[in-house]
């Protein structure tokens, strides 16, 4: 039965029309919902100023924040969540240092301490909105996987739980799963022994003056909960 041109402008028009109705509501819906999603409670000056330390400095040229930018370095809507205020700190003021064995190459823009301070504060606020887990290369699910593995190979271990809460997945790799910027942690339990490995997971520095981690928010029995769960991998 052949479509008549009648009936055709009609389908046209409904199926336009609804679809212009559900994208109203869709959008109004959204705007109602960005002050819970955002937490814009927590809109502060200094975060603020952190935006417009991210402008200033055009970082959108290489990052991409919240689907906007660059693709040449890595994403920053969850960066704080990531590596954690001491690891943007490091990367923002020593980039020669962070990205040393990197094939990508941040270079130094002398940002003033205070403006680091702000862009921390921005980056933090940033990685709080709820993105209903965007985007996906930081998606806790990845590291959950990994972790019910290494749990599974090394029993319920309090440190194999805080190795995935403290973002350890972030940088290290274990079982093939976690990022590459730091070694991958199997076989570390042979090469420190726990009091050493517990000091390092702290303050990586006081034990290996040429390594470029960052100094963790860790207490010390949480660091020494870790340093077992890593000993027993062994």
């Amino acid at each position: 039965m052949a479509l008549s041109r009648g009936t055709a402008k009609l389908i046209f028009f409904l199926g336009t029309l609804s679809s212009l109705i559900l994208f109203l509501i869709l959008t109004v819906d959204t705007h109602r919902q960005v002050k819970v999603l955002t937490h814009a409670e927590n809109l502060s000056d200094q975060v603020v100023q952190g935006k417009h330390v991210w402008q200033k400095y055009n970082c959108n040229d290489c990052h991409t924040i919240l689907g906007f930018g660059g693709y040449y370095a890595p994403d920053m809507t969850k960066v704080y969540q990531r590596i954690g205020k001491e690891g943007i700190q490091q990367a923002v003021k020593k980039p020669e240092v962070a990205f040393a064995n990197g094939w990508r190459k941040m270079p130094q823009q002398n940002v003033q301490d205070q403006e680091v301070e702000n862009l921390v504060a921005f980056l933090k606020w940033v990685s709080e909105i709820d993105t209903h887990d965007w985007p996906p290369q930081d998606s806790k699910k990845v590291a959950s996987r990994a972790a019910i593995r290494m749990v599974a190979a090394a029993g319920v271990s309090p440190g194999a739980a805080l190795f995935k809460e403290k973002g350890c997945f972030n940088c290290h790799k274990l079982g093939g799963v976690g990022g590459a910027a730091g070694p991958a942690m199997e076989g570390v339990g042979k090469k420190y022994d726990l009091k050493k490995l517990a000091q390092y997971i702290m303050d990586p520095v006081s034990v290996d003056a040429k390594s470029k981690m960052p100094k963790q928010d860790v207490a010390p029995d949480q660091a020494q909960q870790i340093a077992q769960f890593l000993a027993d991998l062994r």
